[in-house]
């Protein structure tokens, strides 16, 4: 079974907690830099699953570059819900706050400021929190290959409410443009529930690369 870092199990320990066995199986699944799907109840830790690869890899980076290789957006997080985008955010500071990692997280969403847009353009986050909706007018923007050049991975939550239909049709083709920026892309899946979990990882695997 993977193990994590000294400064994670510490952070678990103190908090009285011991890693979940699926979220040691995404840690791996990170390290093999391989796809992946958890299905997890809800309150089982999913989220923090998915991130951990992510804050694993950012911990050990070191600091940021301030331009070239490595100083793009590492991960980008979709959420079919506003709020719970500017949740999720809340609660993925409180392990960053706590270890003392430093790594910045920025939310995006149609509420977003202008300003606020501007910035997160000029200075990529570590980790980019949004919606498929705003992913959309990244994919048109022109400056998008060069934004998401570094990107490693992308957290899909709640992904049995997105797939199917129009939308799952339009972010379909916007993960599809995001793995022609970063070819070595990861895509990680997140629900409490799922009916055919073979469905979603076939609409999950990377399909084609558009130009």
């Amino acid at each position: 079974m993977t193990t994590l870092p000294p400064l994670f199990t510490d952070w678990f320990s103190g908090r009285g907690w011991s890693p979940r066995r699926h979220q040691l199986e995404m840690v791996a699944a990170g390290q093999a830099g391989a796809h992946a799907l958890l299905v997890a109840p809800t309150g089982g830790g999913k989220t923090l699953a998915g991130f951990l690869p992510s804050l694993i890899d950012l911990a050990e980076r070191g600091p940021k570059p301030q331009t070239g290789p490595g100083s793009g957006v590492h991960t980008l997080y979709l959420s079919p819900l506003k709020a719970l985008t500017t949740d999720v955010e809340r609660n993925l500071m409180t392990p960053i706050r706590e270890i003392g990692l430093n790594i910045h997280v920025k939310t995006r969403t149609g509420d977003t400021k202008q300003s606020k847009r501007q910035r997160q353009r000029d200075f990529p986050p570590d980790i980019l929190l949004t919606t498929p909706e705003q992913l959309a007018l990244f994919c048109a923007w022109e400056g998008a290959r060069a934004y998401f050049a570094d990107l490693k991975c992308v957290v899909l939550d709640e992904v049995h409410a997105i797939w199917s239909g129009k939308r799952g049709d339009l972010l379909s083709l916007g993960l599809g443009r995001l793995q022609s920026f970063a070819p070595g892309m990861r895509r990680v899946g997140l629900s409490a529930t799922i009916e055919d979990p073979d469905l979603i990882r076939g609409w999950l695997a990377p399909r084609f690369n558009p130009p």
